[in-house]
C-alpha cells in the first residue's frame, strides 16, 4: 500500500520496526524476546504476558515485553 504526499505522489510505504510498534504480533514478540514462538504461548497461557486480542489475531503490547524482560522468570515454561 502506498501513501500520497501532499503533490499527490506515490510513496512507498515504510516497513515499521518491532520497536516502533505499539502491538506486537507472537512471531515478532518471540523473537525480541529471544524464545521460540510455543515458548510465549505458555507465557500467554500462564498470564504471565498479557495480550489484546483483534479479531483472530493474538497481539503482545510492547510495554508488556519490556516488563517481563526486566524481570527473571524462574518456573518451567513446559512441565
Amino acid at each position: 500500500m502506498a501513501i500520497l504526499d501532499s503533490e499527490y505522489k506515490i510513496l512507498p510505504k515504510k516497513a515499521a520496526r518491532s520497536e516502533d510498534k505499539l502491538l506486537l504480533s507472537r512471531r515478532e514478540a518471540a523473537a525480541r524476546l529471544s524464545i521460540s514462538p510455543r515458548s510465549l504461548d505458555y507465557l500467554i497461557s500462564d498470564g504471565v504476558i498479557p495480550v489484546r486480542r483483534i479479531g483472530s489475531r493474538v497481539l503482545i503490547p510492547y510495554e508488556h515485553l519490556l516488563s517481563f524482560a526486566s524481570r527473571d522468570y524462574r518456573k518451567r515454561l513446559v512441565g
